[in-house]
């Protein structure tokens, strides 16, 4: 078994005690009494912690810090010091040491951040690691990222479907990404360099959708003003994406169904017949069956429309894509927003991917623009009401942060913020406190921003 710590102190005793005691808490430890052959077991890969006393007889921890650094700024160093080398131990961190202990020290203080330590690593590894798969997609990959069978039916569904000119209807619900499917549909086709037109069914008056499809002359009425050329007109040759088609008004279907099959149009105070070439792609979130059972739809339409259909998973049936997409949602908004691109904590992480999602791919995406732009990653009271499903399958450390990060939530909004009343209630010190907040994100984990009020 691989170390994933690496202990170095001069001192036998403390080092020999400290391996037992990471080894009794299921760690794989290699230890040794000074900086050499250190460097050799480190690698941008290496899935472990470094664990090193500042002062030691022949060698400062301090450049095996900046050694090991040099090799990958983001591992985990955590630095053991005397009562006297607290301040150095403070500047060190700012420059990149994860964590420090101050002699003397329980074995479980050690444990405890050596275990904090390795979730950091394995959380950095399996970004990079996702980052890397996002790299190494290919355009329809980085369109519609997962790595699911579902994702993955859906992406070779495109793939067989855009090669054709035939219609296409596509069905998902809210959120899942119907305009992102009609897209991917019109780039990997024959027509990508010509117009790919959207228009929202749901989103236009019944009194002017007619207008706004097939267009009008001047003076066909009451406002018009000049000619108005339709989207299949202005569309020639491209693309028209028809979204919430179930919305589309009963007179309107009809007209739509003899534009579908003739491939012609005629302006609104017009009697001729205008030829245009467009492919259709019309998307509903509903079920266009029990629509046409219910008298609002069509159902010579509706059979016009189901040749080619593309079925959209909601993201709470593909919960394992969830991580890449939230790697690809943090480098999007940092680069939109100009931010940082940090990384979601492990215990979020976690709730995000056992969250049912009921807005899917869109409100994942709003979660992670708010943890962009510095807001605590927060689902609400969704997320442990009826919409969410239990953390079952996660690791005992996973369910626990979760249920720990939730106690803290709530008993912090109930003091309104006010640490001193939080950390009093709980039962732990202020350190804790202070260390929690900054384990779980919780607001500001400056020491200088708790109040003793």
């Amino acid at each position: 078994m691989a170390a994933n710590v690496i202990f170095v102190d001069d001192e036998q005793h403390l080092r020999t005690a400290c391996s037992q005691a990471l080894e009794l808490a299921g760690f794989a430890v290699m230890s040794f009494e000074s900086s050499n052959g250190v460097l050799e077991e480190i690698s941008p890969d290496w899935d472990g912690v470094l664990v090193s006393d500042i002062r030691m007889a022949e060698t400062n921890g301090l450049e095996l810090m900046a050694s090991a650094l040099k090799i990958d700024s983001d591992l985990p160093i955590i630095l053991i010091t005397g009562h006297g080398d607290v301040p150095m131990a403070v500047n060190a961190m700012r420059d990149g040491a994860y964590d420090f202990i101050e002699k003397p020290f329980s074995s479980d203080v050690l444990v405890d951040a050596v275990r904090r330590g390795l979730d950091k690593r394995r959380l950095v590894l399996e970004n990079r690691q996702l980052r890397e798969a996002l790299t190494k997609g290919s355009r329809l990959e980085n369109r519609l990222v997962g790595q699911s069978p579902s994702a993955i039916k859906l992406r070779d569904e495109i793939t067989q479907f855009a090669g054709t000119d035939a219609d296409v209807l596509v069905v998902g619900e809210t959120g899942t990404g119907r305009e992102q499917v009609a897209q991917a549909l019109h780039e990997f086709s024959d027509r990508a360099k010509q117009r790919f037109v959207p228009v929202n069914c749901g989103a236009l008056p019944a009194t002017i959708i007619e207008s706004e499809l097939f267009g009008h002359e001047k003076g066909a009425f009451t406002g018009a003003d000049q000619k108005r050329i339709g989207k299949f007109e202005y569309a020639d040759g491209g693309t028209v994406f028809l979204d919430e088609i179930e919305s589309m008004p009963l007179d309107l279907q009809v007209r739509l169904l003899r534009v579908l099959e003739q491939r012609k149009i005629v302006h609104l105070g017009s009697n001729t017949e205008i030829p245009f070439n467009v492919r259709i792609i019309a998307a509903t979130k509903a079920d266009l069956r029990d629509a046409v059972s219910a008298g609002t739809f069509r159902d010579d339409l509706y059979y016009r429309l189901n040749v080619l259909t593309i079925s959209i998973p909601p993201l709470r049936d593909r919960l394992d894509d969830v991580p890449l997409l939230v790697t690809h949602f943090i480098d999007q908004e940092a680069i939109q927003f100009d931010r940082a691109a940090d990384e979601i904590p492990q215990p979020d992480l976690g709730l995000l991917s056992n969250y049912d999602w009921p807005g899917n791919v869109r409100e994942l995406r709003n979660c992670v623009r708010r943890h962009v732009l510095g807001q605590p990653v927060d689902l609400g009271t969704a997320a442990q009401g009826s919409n969410s499903k239990e953390v079952v399958g996660q690791s005992l450390a996973v369910q626990l942060a979760t249920f720990e990060k939730r106690i803290l939530q709530e008993t912090l909004g109930r003091h309104d913020g006010r640490l001193k009343s939080t950390y009093e209630e709980l039962g732990i010190s202020r350190k804790t406190l202070y260390d929690k907040l900054k384990k779980f994100n919780l607001g500001n984990s400056s020491t200088e921003n708790i109040d003793e009020e």
